[in-house]
């Protein structure tokens, strides 16, 4: 049987950022070191710590490599308060290869990047114009929307600036985007209101090693506040591949390959080597993106959603260098979110309920394909992934499934009983080998149950040495014909 995961590239807006590999090359000695390595250099280069456009390449074709801060001012201005900021065009002398007017330079990046098996280019900018400019606002970025049209330039990732709260800033360059660069996909951050016109609404930043419950409580707020909107904005959860699985979200990846401590030999406070030590975990990020081949992220606006009103609080006792915050050692983050969400599917059911149970998120997607993940907890100084019974109501057996996490065992209701007249296939998400698991799932009446170990099994089946992420699989059930 050929793979159950297409090899057509996904048509999801995630992306890789270059903000976190900035950092670990200069040992993140400053914000003003951090921009400055981002050029030509460290991205296409063969030296130690270069070769970024290298990264990922089982998922490459399915990610837009996004520069971060500051791939548009030139090299000798790092200050966040430079008269550039915002500029908002490839600079020359970070990238000298890349030669002519704007337009033109980037235009042979965006080539150079997708030649070497991205899906596109794209770039942070600041929320403003840049301090050189006499334009009006909206001439200053009609000319950009043009460029990036011209150049097929993919994705505009808007953070910080003067104008970060102002919603109506940010919805002119949207419209104007939407008007000059139809093509180009713009996020937004900061301001809910951006929910009424942004493509993408990112969740912003997060302290790795609370990461995971400050990210379901902000989809939570967000898929809330969208239920109220006329919208097709889609959420983008950061660095959480089966956050985003689970909840229908688009991906924005920022752990990357370099592991251990940072060049300078300190310990790397972006990515600590603690509790769920989220650079050997690179393999989820490989599901989670090859998880969108099969089903897309969909936007917020509906009002069919279920957000638990139980609460589970997370907590980590900091240690040395275990974050880039401003906590010292000893305090103790908080951070509570509800223990299940669903979107398109009544809420999963946790059998044996406990203290450090996993967060439980579920969804069926515009295309019928379902997701189910479950979330480990931070808890002290460990990362806690409890294996629970959960039990899912599900409409049909006609589309994919997505499991991840780890369970004690997983059960699917369907309206109907079944029979036995039908084979199961499940895949782990970062391999391409089907295997038939007809025999080790229980079929009772209208009920299918699914072992935790055999989850496990197959869920990790294609693995990297070494790698600690939880189980991902796609299950498909198919007729057996007579």
């Amino acid at each position: 049987m050929k793979s159950l995961v297409p090899d057509k590239p996904s048509a999801a807006t995630d992306y890789f950022n270059t903000w976190n590999i900035q950092g670990y090359v200069c040992s993140y000695s400053s914000t003003e070191a951090t921009r400055q390595a981002l050029n030509e250099s460290n991205l296409f280069g063969d030296s130690t710590y270069q070769g970024w456009i290298k990264f990922y390449p089982k998922i490459r074709k399915d990610l837009i490599f996004v520069m971060d801060d500051s791939w548009d001012i030139p090299k000798s201005e790092n200050s966040g308060k430079s008269k550039y900021i915002g500029l908002d065009e490839l600079d020359e002398s970070r990238f000298p290869s890349f030669t002519g007017n704007a337009e033109e330079r980037l235009s042979k990046f965006v080539k150079a990047v997708k030649a070497a098996g991205w899906k596109g280019a794209g770039g942070w900018i600041s929320a403003q114009e840049a301090g050189i400019s006499q334009l009006s606002p909206e001439a200053y970025w009609k000319v950009r929307m043009q460029a990036a049209n011209k150049a097929d330039f993919a994705y505009l990732k808007v953070d910080w600036g003067r104008q970060e709260h102002n919603a109506e800033w940010r919805g002119m360059l949207t419209r104007l985007g939407k008007t000059y660069a139809p093509h180009l996909t713009i996020e937004h951050a900061i301001t809910k209101e951006s929910l009424n016109f942004a493509d993408v609404y990112r969740t912003y930043d997060v302290q790795n090693v609370i990461a995971q419950p400050v990210t379901i409580q902000r989809i939570a707020d967000l898929v809330s506040y969208g239920s109220k909107l006329n919208t097709n904005t889609i959420i983008n959860c950061e660095d959480e591949p089966y956050i985003a699985a689970g909840l229908g979200c688009a991906i924005g990846v920022m752990r990357h390959p370099f592991k251990g401590d940072l060049p300078d030999g300190k310990r790397d406070f972006a990515f600590p080597p603690v509790g769920r030590d989220i650079k050997l975990r690179v393999d989820e990020v490989v599901r989670g993106v090859r998880w969108h081949r099969i089903a897309i992220p969909f936007k917020v606006g509906s009002k069919d959603f279920y957000i638990d009103n139980i609460a589970l609080q997370d907590t980590w006792v900091v240690g040395f260098r275990d974050t880039w915050g401003d906590a010292k050692v000893g305090d103790t983050l908080k951070a509570t979110a509800p223990a299940r969400i669903s979107r398109g599917l009544s809420p999963a059911v946790i059998v044996e309920k406990s203290g450090d149970q996993p967060f439980v998120l579920s969804s069926r997607y515009p295309n019928g394909a379902i997701a189910i993940a479950t979330i480990g907890r931070a808890l002290n100084r460990s990362y806690i992934s409890r294996r629970v019974s959960v039990v899912q109501q599900i409409p049909g057996l006609d589309r994919p499934i997505g499991i991840f996490g780890d369970y004690q065992s997983l059960t699917f209701i369907l309206p109907n009983a079944i029979g036995h007249g039908y084979k199961f296939w499940a895949q782990d998400l970062a391999g391409d080998t089907p295997i038939d698991i007809t025999k080790r799932i229980t079929v009772s009446g209208n009920k299918i149950i699914l072992s935790g170990d055999i989850i496990r099994e197959v869920g990790l089946s294609a693995k990297t040495a070494g790698d600690l992420s939880d189980p991902g699989l796609v299950l498909v059930c198919k007729p057996i014909k007579h």
